[in-house]
């Protein structure tokens, strides 16, 4: 092998896996993951009968309901947080809102695990913001590409001190 020897294609496998990963920068993908991590407990403790020996203990609450209700919920915010992420504010606050609600009625939120995953992904959906990247791609939404040499939204200011209102005929003028 030479220095000169072209590099392999990359495979199927590298290919998907840096796919997932631009999938996965895009969007608040951990929020979503935590947001839906807490809604498993929270939904399973209600129904779940432990086997400790030949003790069977159930964790059957009055509202068994309310703790199903809760869970799913926070699992759609968790998808919605994945998919839908110009909603962001909004399901980072419901699942934070969810998450209190789930003490009194689940459990103590699934024994603290789902109201805590619940509470940090909520937060984390809620502080994210789109990186340079994701500009790009909303530039180029369905497929129609961004006009060439089209300046961003938020470019730098100009901070030299002229601008159009400043320049007369090719001069600046003071003030």
């Amino acid at each position: 092998m030479s220095a000169e020897t072209p590099a392999a294609a990359p495979g199927q496998f590298t290919r998907r896996r840096l796919q997932f990963r631009a999938w996965r920068g895009a969007r608040p993908f951990w929020a979503g993951l935590f947001v839906m991590l807490g809604g498993f407990p929270i939904m399973y403790f209600p129904y779940a009968h432990l086997q400790i020996g030949h003790l069977t203990v159930a964790m059957a609450t009055t509202a068994g309901a309310g703790s199903l209700i809760i869970g799913v919920l926070l699992i759609v915010l968790g998808i919605s947080l994945w998919f839908q992420k110009h909603v962001r504010v909004f399901a980072g606050v419901a699942a934070i809102l969810l998450a209190l609600v789930s003490i009194p009625v689940s459990n103590f939120g699934g024994f603290v695990i789902g109201f805590l995953l619940s509470m940090v992904g909520g937060a984390m959906g809620i502080a994210w913001t789109p990186g340079p990247g994701a500009k790009a791609e909303e530039s180029g939404r369905y497929g129609v590409p961004a006009p060439r040499g089209a300046e961003p939204v938020d470019a730098p200011m100009d901070l030299s001190g002229t601008s159009p209102a400043n320049e007369v005929n090719g001069r600046h003028s003071a003030g």
